[in-house]
């Protein structure tokens, strides 16, 4: 679909939506809940618990602030998106002030593992800059090609490719704490 389709498209679903029309919210939540449960689950480092509560969470914001939603500025996917990131922040924001607990269980210490190795996942995903989470996504969450990316994004296949080198090493340093201070000329 053509820029200026989803533009009416979704316009129209937003008209629809704050006319209290029922079908036009269902058809947004069909088309947009496993894109944007996948993102979500990829931010949170395959938290498949937080995801779900984020996820929900999102869509509550979304009913709250359609109004606010301009199909003009960007898809509603995306707005959406914007939305989940941000809840995404304060959830590690708030997890970080939490005081850890150790329990002796083995089970529990596994879980734990695991759910301390997501969490470092999507605190290195949150420390990122924005152009490359956007690059990572689009490759590893929406499953498109370089060129692809390349086409959609206006630049050369080589330039794509060495923005995901150096967001990989990004988020590897991030993850690893190697990371040096954020810079906005990245």
């Amino acid at each position: 679909m053509s820029e200026a389709g989803r533009v009416q498209r979704e316009s129209a679903l937003r008209a629809a939506v704050l006319a209290g029309d029922v079908d036009a919210w269902q058809a947004w939540y069909v088309e947009a809940f496993a894109a944007l449960h996948a993102y979500v689950l990829w931010r949170l480092g395959g938290r498949i618990d937080r995801a779900e509560e984020i996820v929900q969470e999102s869509w509550l914001v979304a009913v709250r602030k359609i109004g606010d939603f301009d199909p003009k500025q960007a898809a509603f996917l995306t707005w959406l998106r914007a939305i989940a990131a941000n809840l995404v922040r304060n959830d590690l924001r708030q997890r970080r002030r939490r005081p850890t607990v150790v329990s002796l269980n083995g089970d529990m210490a596994n879980r734990g593992a695991d759910v301390d190795r997501a969490e470092s996942i999507a605190a290195a995903l949150a420390a990122l800059p924005e152009h490359y989470e956007r690059v990572l996504q689009a490759k590893y969450v929406d499953g498109r090609s370089v060129q692809e990316i390349a086409e959609d994004s206006g630049q050369s296949f080589k330039a794509v490719e060495s923005l995901l080198t150096r967001a990989r090493q990004a988020f590897r340093d991030a993850y690893t704490g190697d990371a040096p201070l954020r810079s906005h000329a990245q």
